[in-house]
């Protein structure tokens, strides 16, 4: 698999798997900049290590020269500290994000299928299952059924 222009190439995500995700093209340009700081020739996100801040060296080149990716434990940290910062008083998860992230999707009327495969799913019955009908979703198709009703309602007072 390769990356694609607009696309990100998820190595290895949840269940192990490989999957190109379309990014908004700000998105894009955001994490280029953020990879211009560090340049490391292998991962968006390098390790810092546990002592980063104990380092000499600038973090751009303790970044340049990891030796792996950010751990689970580093995302869920930094996760939960922006989550503090936010003044949202919800529990979350970094895997709260898929949730949304497929929820959002889906509300904004990109396929399931489609989102079925940035998921990395098998089958579109798990996909189904992971995201949740809203009050959002539920209000566009009731306003769907009302313009198909006024369109149904209309032609038929039309004469001959």
């Amino acid at each position: 698999m390769r990356a694609q222009p607009g696309r990100v190439l998820v190595r290895q995500g949840k269940g192990g798997k490989d999957r190109l995700v379309p990014l908004a093209p700000e998105m894009l340009a955001d994490l280029r900049r953020f990879w211009r700081r560090h340049r490391h020739p292998r991962w968006l996100f390098p390790a810092l290590g546990s002592q980063w801040k104990a380092g000499k060296e600038p973090l751009a080149v303790r970044a340049r020269t990891a030796t792996g990716p950010l751990s689970a434990s580093a995302v869920q940290n930094a996760f939960r500290l922006a989550l503090a910062g936010s003044g949202i008083a919800k529990a979350a998860t970094p895997h709260t994000l898929r949730h949304s992230y497929a929820t959002h999707l889906l509300e904004e009327g990109v396929s399931i299928r489609l989102i079925s495969q940035y998921l990395g799913h098998a089958s579109l019955e798990v996909t189904l299952i992971y995201t949740h009908l809203s009050a959002v979703s539920e209000g566009q198709a009731v306003e769907a059924l009302r313009r198909l009703y006024r369109q149904s309602t209309d032609f038929a007072k039309q004469p001959g």
